[in-house]
């Protein structure tokens, strides 16, 4: 028997029931909240999370950041550093738990990690090893051209057992290689500093990279990309070599083309590694009929220059792509100093300007700023201090953490306006989101609306402050 209240509401409702004047306006529909992460120049707030949610509309107070998902430019390969043969180095002999937790925060995919992406080594060793070397040193007056004495050894002590334990967290890192001076014996000057190489060894060192590739490939370590020679026009660095342009060209034309051609070797060829005040140097190599097949693009460092250079070289080579492969912060220079000049120029100013990486220069170095070599970079800041097993984050591991962590390979850079003050890039990710990073490069409090697909943001930055943006 149906209880009398029930047996009204069924005779109530019979012909169709009403709704209550309460339900006529359906719920709100959900909207996922806005991810900001803020880094200040004065190191408050490090890699600092939080969310936001969507306007209504814009302030109309504010200016705009127009996020424009269909304009699209070109794709990232990854964001990272130069694991040098120091840095590798100190990590190899920090404590075997405190280097791993290390390790997942660079290159972690969650949690803490920030995702680093790519990484560039150095073939043999560079200015911030503990000492010279390369893969077939002789004693003076002895040759090798048929490199029959060629060896990793020297990798295989920290620089390789390092890698593997990245590749174990990461196995899909992209990493270059790029060589600071080849054997002594190949220069006209046998010395580690300066000098030509040997026209009579262009093609023995061809076949020195052909083995270097195949070792590091015997050791599971894919090299995706070479440079023939780390800023070929400094001299002065303790290693280095000189090579003009028309050299490199005729070196990667007539002899590293070929070379890797035969071998069946696909790990890219990248001109230049030098800084962005000299386009003319790559441009002339693209430029070249018979070398330019064998190129995938230009490296720049930002020492001297502009780097709007990227751009020119792009312009007139838009099917080569642009890597930006160093920079380094300095012992003397300052957390809010280094946090903005890089987010702008190395971060959003490479991005900007079509490069597919950008690289801070060394990972780690211990407090005295070495290892390095006789004459190398007493200066250089790693994003790390590693001192025995204890590690101190620097700003250079911010920077690369407030684009690493947020914008994955594949991501694909897209269309946003600038504002005065707040110079910004965009990205739209593999999974979907929209990611964009804003730097407040001002010393006061700069608010702005975001707009992008229909949807307002609302932001403010204080001064100094970084913001990646992601939704």
């Amino acid at each position: 028997m149906l209880h009398k209240s029930l047996l009204l509401l069924f005779v109530f409702c019979f012909g169709g029931c009403k709704p209550k004047p309460e339900d006529e306006t359906p719920p709100p529909t959900p909207t996922l909240p806005v991810q900001v992460w803020t880094t200040s120049g004065d190191a408050v707030n490090r890699l600092y999370g939080k969310t936001i949610d969507f306007a209504d509309g814009k302030d109309d107070r504010f200016s705009v950041i127009q996020v424009d998902t269909g304009q699209q430019f070109q794709a990232v390969e990854g964001f990272g550093y130069t694991l040098t043969g120091g840095s590798a180095m100190l990590l190899h002999q920090m404590d075997a738990n405190a280097r791993a937790a290390l390790l997942q925060e660079f290159f972690g995919k969650s949690g803490t990690g920030i995702g680093v992406s790519y990484l560039r080594v150095s073939i043999g060793a560079s200015d911030l090893d503990a000492e010279v070397f390369s893969y077939n040193d002789l004693p003076a007056g002895q040759t090798d051209p048929d490199l029959q004495q060629f060896s990793l050894s020297k990798d295989t002590l920290h620089l390789i057992p390092v890698l593997k334990e990245i590749l174990a967290i990461n196995p899909k890192i992209k990493i270059m290689g790029s060589p600071w001076s080849p054997p002594l014996w190949m220069k006209t000057n046998g010395s580690s500093i300066g000098g030509n190489l040997k026209p009579q060894y262009y093609a023995t060192y061809a076949q020195y990279f052909v083995k270097y590739i195949q070792a590091m490939q015997a050791q599971g370590i894919a090299l995706d990309a070479i440079t023939p020679q780390n800023e070929p026009q400094h001299g002065g660095n303790n290693p280095s070599l000189v090579m003009s342009f028309v050299q490199q060209a005729d070196f990667i034309k007539n002899h590293l083309g070929p070379a890797f051609q035969a071998a069946g070797i696909g790990t890219k060829i990248i001109v230049w590694d030098h800084n962005c005040d000299n386009p003319a140097y790559p441009l002339a190599i693209l430029d070249d009929p018979a070398a330019k097949p064998f190129v995938a693009g230009s490296a720049f460092h930002l020492y001297a220059g502009d780097v709007s250079a990227l751009s020119a070289v792009h312009d007139k080579h838009p099917d080569k792509g642009l890597y930006f492969t160093e920079q380094w912060t300095g012992s003397n220079s300052s957390f809010d100093g280094d946090l903005k000049w890089h987010l702008k120029n190395v971060i959003i100013g490479t991005m900007r300007n079509w490069s597919r990486v950008a690289l801070e220069w060394n990972l780690a170095n211990d407090p005295n700023f070495g290892p390095h070599t006789p004459g190398g970079c007493s200066q250089c800041r790693g994003a790390v201090t590693i001192d025995g097993s204890k590690a101190t984050k620097n700003v250079s591991f911010y920077i690369v953490a407030q684009v690493s962590k947020f914008v994955p390979p594949g991501s694909v850079r897209i269309g946003s306006n600038l504002l005065v003050q707040l110079p910004n890039v965009a990205f739209r990710t593999p999974e979907g989101k929209t990611v964009l990073v804003v730097l407040n490069e001002s010393a006061e409090l700069q608010s702005f609306n975001i707009q992008a697909a229909g949807k307002w943001i609302v932001a403010s930055l204080q001064g100094g402050t970084v913001g990646s943006f992601v939704w």
